[in-house]
């Protein structure tokens, strides 16, 4: 985990002195492994605990950035836009009802929403 938070990104901005410029994800994948002898079967349980510090989203003409932080703020925006339709049309599949059909949940829109798929849809506990 040091070694991923020494790779991200910190500059200064008008509004924050140390802000990050990226999100953290840090993934733990367990497996579990059952054996069962009187009936000679074996048996799996994965499970996946994310760790996840999301980058805040900023105002361009508030923080002063320009040029690679600038860019670096619109893919923060970006990543927690698309975050927050993942979230909202998961909610909306899951109420029933009101939808006749199912809506589309854009997981690919962003390299953090891709990573944090099988943490927010399926059977996962968020």
């Amino acid at each position: 985990m040091d070694d991923g938070n020494k790779a991200r990104t910190v500059a200064s901005t008008n509004m924050n002195e140390q802000s990050s410029r990226s999100h953290a994800v840090f993934s733990l994948l367990m497996t579990q492994t059952f054996f069962d002898p009187a009936t000679q079967a074996g048996n799996e349980k994965v499970s996946k605990l994310s760790l996840v510090d999301l980058a805040g989203s900023e105002r361009a003409g508030k923080t002063g950035a320009e040029g690679d932080r600038l860019k670096e703020g619109s893919n923060i925006n970006k990543s927690l836009t698309t975050l927050g339709l993942v979230i909202s049309n998961l909610a909306d599949n899951a109420g029933g009802g009101k939808r006749s059909k199912q809506s589309f949940i854009p997981y690919r829109d962003s390299v953090l929403t891709w990573l944090l798929k099988d943490n927010l849809g399926g059977n996962s506990k968020t």
